[in-house]
Formats: C-alpha cells, sequence, structure tokens
C-alpha cells in the first residue's frame, strides 16, 4: 500500500545537520508512533493510529534509528486535505522539526483546500505556513448521562442505518464537510457501534455515529440538517453510551456547547480550524457537519 512514496519533497531527501532524516511512515512505525502520542497524553490507542492510518500518507522524523516525529495528510480527491497527527517529542520541540515535517507534506499540495485543526502550541508554524483561522473546535467529554431525547416534528424520525445505505450516506458527509470522504465513510461504517439516521419522509437528512475511540467511545460524525436534527443524533447515542466515557469534538459555530454541558459532556479543550487555499464549498440548502471523526481527520 504504501510501496512507493507519495511526496515529491522526498525524492533528494539527505540527513539535516542535526541528524535528523525525514522518510515514508510505514505500519512498522506505528508502534513508536503510538508511544509518542502518549508522551504528550493524547488518548488515541494503537487500534486508532491504525485505523487512520490506512487512509493517510504519513512522514517520521527520526535520529539513529529514533523516531522523534510524525505528520500524517489525508487526501480526498484532487482537491481536498487533511493534516493531523503532527507530533514532535517534546525533547525535541522548538528544533523546527515540526516545520520541516509540514513543509514536506504540504510540498505537492498548492493546489488544494487544506484543513487541520490546531494545537495553540501550534498554530503559529500553520500560520507561518499559509494557514489561516476558519473557526474553532470545542472538545466536550464526560460520563454520559441518561439523555432526555428530542422531540421531532411530523415525519422525521430516528433510525438505525441499513445495510444499502452507505452512498448515501456517503453524499451527506460530501456536502457537509465539502471534501469527498467516501473511503472514509465507509470504513467507519463497518467499525461503528452504531450509526443512526436522521429521516425525513424516507429520505436520508442526517447521520451520527458512534464509535470506539481513545479512553472510550465518540460521537462523530454528526451530520443534521439544523441544532435541533443534531441534538436529537447526539442524545440518542449518547443515551445508548449512558454510563461509559463519551467524547465529542463539535464545531463551536454549532451552538450545542451549553447543551452538551447540560448533558454532562464538559468542555476540556478549543482547537483552532484552519486552512489553507480555498474556502471549503458547501451546496446550498445542505446539511452541515455538528461533529467530527476525530481532530486529525476532521
Amino acid at each position: 500500500m504504501h510501496s512507493k512514496p507519495p511526496f515529491s519533497a522526498l525524492e533528494n531527501a539527505v540527513t539535516a545537520e542535526d541528524g535528523v532524516l525525514l522518510r515514508q511512515m510505514t505500519e512498522a512505525d506505528l508502534q513508536s508512533a503510538h508511544a509518542l502520542s502518549a508522551e504528550l497524553r493524547w488518548p488515541h490507542r494503537a487500534t486508532d493510529w491504525e485505523q487512520v492510518f490506512v487512509h493517510s500518507e504519513g512522514l517520521v522524523a527520526e535520529r539513529d534509528g529514533q523516531i522523534l516525529a510524525t505528520a500524517l495528510r489525508w487526501r480526498w480527491g484532487p482537491a481536498h486535505a487533511t493534516i493531523g497527527l503532527v507530533i514532535v517529542t517534546p525533547a525535541c520541540q522548538g528544533r523546527r522539526i515540526g516545520h520541516r515535517l509540514m513543509k514536506a507534506l504540504l510540498d505537492d499540495m498548492d493546489n488544494c483546500t487544506v484543513l487541520l485543526h490546531a494545537t495553540a502550541e501550534g498554530r503559529g508554524l500553520y500560520e507561518r505556513l499559509g494557514f489561516v483561522r476558519t473557526g474553532e473546535v470545542r472538545q466536550h467529554q464526560g460520563i454520559a448521562q441518561p439523555t432526555p431525547l428530542i422531540a421531532l416534528p411530523s415525519g422525521w424520525r430516528l433510525r438505525p442505518a441499513g445495510q444499502n445505505e452507505t452512498a448515501a450516506l456517503q453524499a451527506l458527509d460530501m456536502n457537509a464537510r465539502g471534501m469527498p470522504r467516501h473511503a472514509l465513510i465507509e470504513d467507519l461504517l463497518t467499525q461503528a457501534d452504531a450509526c443512526v439516521v436522521l429521516d425525513h419522509d424516507g429520505t436520508q437528512q442526517g447521520f451520527a455515529m458512534l464509535r470506539r475511540f481513545g479512553r472510550g467511545h465518540i460521537i462523530g460524525p454528526v451530520i443534521a440538517p439544523d441544532a435541533e436534527g443534531a441534538k436529537a443524533l447526539i442524545s440518542h447515542l449518547a443515551g445508548m453510551n449512558a454510563g461509559h466515557f463519551t467524547r465529542i469534538d463539535i464545531d463551536f459555530d454549532s451552538g450545542l456547547t451549553e447543551w452538551l454541558e447540560n448533558i454532562g459532556l464538559l468542555r476540556v479543550d478549543a482547537p483552532t480550524t484552519m486552512v489553507r487555499g480555498s474556502a471549503l464549498q458547501h451546496p446550498l440548502g445542505a446539511p452541515r457537519i455538528f461533529a467530527l471523526v476525530t481532530q486529525a481527520v476532521g
């Protein structure tokens, strides 16, 4: 799967003066990559790394055979990408290793719209590389509580996703996220503990998934035509996971922050949404993305 390097920046790669070499990430690096994220107290399991790596192209920075840093990109068609899991071991931060990794990731993506979610520490680096702030994410988590279900108008209902609905859910995701992530959505549907569809008179208008991730479960993506629809999807899945650790990463502009805190999912972080290149496009009247798959994938 990764036998041919996709990074033009690596064609003439040489070891830097500080002894650091950039190279393509392989499956054999996943254990070391997981150790790096654990060092920063990120919650990712080894399985979480494996699941996102399948769809990614990654780089590592190594010195004397030791991996010091990682950075991954996910290309969604010829014009869109996301970047995430940009990690530098604390002992090597401040040495421009992250900058070198990002330059290599972006080397052949001048014509792409690239999305990422930046930590406070990384925001300055991304701004210098041409990313601009477009919004914020709110990470909420906690022990899910039994949650009152949201009443839906006549003709609207929640139901489990059917086996033949993959294409419809892929289309909803593409219109909401602004990127064609068909392979990702198909994969997530096979992994999810539950996927619930928001249906209006027999037509899919939104959906949400409950999946294993990190310390417990994550609700995401959540795609809906409006905030009430998103609440209905989220309250259903949070209720299914009541008594267990639950996380959700929402778009701050969704207006769901206060409601999530009222159902026991407290805000713990606020990454910055940043884009390089053209703005993401959403068809008029299309549903919107209320919760991410993960901060890395978008």
